[in-house]
């Protein structure tokens, strides 16, 4: 029996819950929690990451896992679920056939999940899996979706432009991250010209991420993220080398694990830097802030990858610029919109390790320019990607969406 859709409920949709490269929705779910939302999350993986947030302890909303049926019999079962459930599957049985099975399966769970919670609306994270299986969900319940998209199910060379199209064309709005993502969304797809399209930045929890100026005696460098092609450590190593080669022993720690591991390893050796740039692995959020905080220069050298893949705005730049730890950065996608040019950061071409050496060494060596970088990094932060305010936008749009609906 479904619940009578009365108050607003809205059901997060992801691909897995909870991933710790996705602090960010943990974030959003939280404050948007505080501002009184009623949320339901359906994850359609099982995590498997052992690095649990250390704020996931604060959020209220129950997390349901969407199963993946493997077998027939349990496909055939859920198509007599649905048949007293959901009245819309003959009229959806088309959209369902065109997809993947499991994703269609998934779908057609998640309708039926809808109808038990008394959901409202839908959101999914990531133009990708989630909003395929959300976008199923909404044709089999007449529930709306929206979704939030990023930069890999954007710009990676698999992304289908037809499908993303028709996301955009069937959704009752489209959140993006960036104004870059914003203006390639209204550039390339002929949909966003119809749908409400909104740049609502990624917020911090700035309570978490204390400003704390002024660098440590010691000079250093800190780096996060997954070891793949688009966050652009080869460049980095490159550029401690370069550094070396001028006289400046200055010690690197790359956080973080991922597929370029060996060949990252393999890169430190050749060039004799196995005593300056340590590998630490995957670390928990408090230890990953401990050693950003502790860094006097927080390097993000981002690149467009081979595969198209980017990044958009990365999180933990923000944090970075939350804590007063100086950054430098690349002029990919959205990064600019925070990293402004010796205002609240350096920023540098991609794949130039050099001018990243430079400017690095420009940091270190002035202590009031880094500073002063820092205070207007954290301004930034505190006035445009604080999470209460992503919170706010985030209820805003979906209550004039709603508004919308009633009228």
């Amino acid at each position: 029996m479904s619940h009578e859709r009365t108050a607003e409920r809205i059901g997060y949709v992801v691909k897995m819950y909870p991933r710790f490269s996705e602090t960010f929705i943990v974030s959003e779910i939280i404050a948007r929690e505080e501002r009184g939302a009623d949320l339901r999350i359906f994850s359609l993986r099982p995590t498997v990451d052992v690095r649990f947030h250390d704020t996931l302890a604060r959020v209220a909303a129950p997390v349901e896992q969407i199963p993946r049926p493997t077998r027939v019999s349990e496909l055939w079962e859920l198509l007599g679920e649905a048949h007293g459930v959901l009245p819309r599957v003959p009229h959806v049985l088309e959209e369902l056939l065109a997809a993947d099975v499991a994703d269609a399966a998934q779908a057609i769970q998640l309708a039926i999940a809808v109808e038990r919670e008394g959901i409202t609306a839908l959101h999914a994270h990531f133009a990708s899996l989630a909003t395929t299986v959300a976008r199923l969900a909404s044709l089999l319940t007449g529930v709306p979706y929206s979704f939030t998209a990023h930069a890999k199910d954007l710009f990676h060379e698999s992304v289908d432009p037809q499908d993303v199209d028709r996301k955009i064309a069937d959704a009752s709005h489209v959140v993006t991250v960036s104004d870059f993502n914003l203006r390639h969304l209204r550039e390339r797809y002929p949909a966003a010209a119809r749908t409400p399209i909104h740049r609502v930045y990624n917020g911090l929890d700035l309570d978490r991420f204390p400003y704390a100026p002024g660098r440590p005696a010691s000079p250093s460098i800190v780096a996060v993220g997954r070891l793949v092609e688009k966050k652009g450590f080869a460049d980095l190593i490159a550029a401690v080398h370069l550094l070396r080669e001028r006289g400046r022993a200055v010690p690197c720690r790359i956080v973080g694990a991922g597929e370029r591991e060996g060949e990252l390893r393999a890169l430190v050796g050749a060039l004799g830097l196995d005593d300056l740039v340590t590998f630490t692995g995957p670390l928990p959020q408090g230890e990953v802030r401990a050693e950003v905080a502790r860094a006097s220069v927080f390097a993000a050298p981002c690149v467009v990858g081979s595969d198209g893949n980017a990044d958009g705005l990365p999180t933990v730049l923000l944090e970075a610029m939350a804590l007063g730890t100086p950054c430098i950065s690349t002029d990919v996608t959205g990064i600019t919109e925070a990293v402004r040019h010796v205002e609240t950061g350096l920023v540098v071409p991609q794949h130039a390790p050099a001018a990243l050496a430079a400017a690095i060494a420009r940091v270190l060596d002035d202590p009031a320019f880094a500073e002063a970088l820092a205070r207007r990094a954290r301004a930034l932060v505190e006035s445009t990607f604080d999470v209460r305010r992503q919170a706010r936008e985030l209820d805003e749009i979906a209550r004039a969406r709603s508004l919308q609906e009633v009228a």
